[in-house]
């Protein structure tokens, strides 16, 4: 399997090709790769604007290692290699438009080896490649044909929590960074030109609700490890993720991160009409979000590190909302 990337006119884009080659294509920023913060990039950052976001930037940081490991090794049970990993990761970067992501996963994508060119690697991983989109961006589309065409390519419980994981987790990781890049006074497209649509809100039905059920089969009691149930005991007394709890304890160190992200202090609700513009343009379209959009914030009074946790905890619901509409629905 052949990588080819090519620069469209605002942000890369990526797609697989059967070929025999073993030629290397190299990303446009390939130094993009070496970062020693892989979550915020190494963006340069006052130091008490990072320390007070500290509770749940050390989670996030440790969910980078967690999610794409140096090493991936498959089995029948987690099947998803590093290439599917960051290939994903890649997907939502995309679908977000943030040109620094989009940078870092391509570049730690592209030495990579990707799957054999046999018609069933290309389906599965054109299968994901399309879910991983239409999570990111449309996810009022997600239903149970799409969750059915993943178990058709084969991915297990295991993978479909990961992928979600994954799909969720880079939205968010989008997000903060757009809005860290707005608070330096920095372009989050830097290259003018493809639009990208605005991401689709939640449908309110998907709301995490009494009515709200698992799609996903749920760990079982009787089976599950000591730290899947260490995990379930923990987090689900927690209002946000209760219901999710039990179908995200199949990866219990996933779940504890977040759950890690959740109980840090950033829980807010939204309460001044400038701010609720800002959370809505950086939910919907966050490679549009800069400083136009927080600059007002910290002029009404907000301090700068006060206005991330807020645009933070936006986030991070849209990171919740996905995993719910993934997972389950209601009735």
């Amino acid at each position: 399997m052949e990588q080819r990337r090519f620069s469209g006119k605002g942000h890369w884009y990526h797609e697989t090709q059967s070929n025999h080659s073993q030629t290397d294509v190299l990303p446009l920023v390939p130094e993009a790769a070496n970062v020693d913060d892989r979550f915020l990039l190494d963006l340069a950052l006052p130091d008490e604007i990072v320390a007070e976001c500290e509770g749940w930037l050390a989670p996030a940081r440790a969910l980078c290692h967690q999610l794409f490991p140096l090493d991936v090794t498959v089995n029948r049970l987690r099947t998803l290699s590093a290439y599917d990993r960051l290939s994903t990761a890649l997907t939502v970067a995309q679908a977000c438009g943030v040109q620094r992501l989009c940078n870092h996963y391509a570049a730690l994508l592209a030495p990579l080896p990707g799957p054999d060119s046999s018609r069933e690697s290309n389906r599965r991983l054109a299968q994901i490649t399309q879910y991983a989109r239409q999570l990111a961006s449309s996810p009022d589309v997600i239903d149970d044909k799409a969750q059915q065409q993943l178990d058709e390519v084969g991915l297990t419980t295991y993978d479909i929590v990961l992928i979600n994981q994954i799909i969720g987790f880079i939205g968010f990781q989008a997000r903060v960074v757009a809005a860290f890049q707005a608070l330096l006074g920095h372009p989050v497209r830097w290259l003018p030109g493809h639009h990208i649509q605005p991401h689709a809100l939640i449908p309110p039905a998907e709301d995490n609700g009494a009515d709200w059920q698992a799609i996903i089969p749920e760990v079982e009691l009787r089976y599950a490890s000591a730290p899947q149930l260490e995990s379930l005991a923990r987090w689900q007394a927690e209002p946000e993720i209760q219901r999710l709890t039990p179908v995200l304890c199949h990866e219990p160190a996933l779940l504890d991160l977040t759950g890690e992200i959740l109980v840090s202090g950033i829980r807010a609700s939204v309460s001044s009409p400038s701010l609720a513009a800002a959370v809505a343009l950086l939910t919907r379209s966050p490679d549009r979000f800069s400083a136009a959009q927080f600059t007002p914030l910290v002029d009404e009074g907000i301090p700068a590190a006060r206005a991330i946790n807020l645009l933070t905890w936006s986030a991070f619901c849209g990171w919740l909302d996905r995993l719910r509409v993934a997972l389950g629905k209601g009735e």
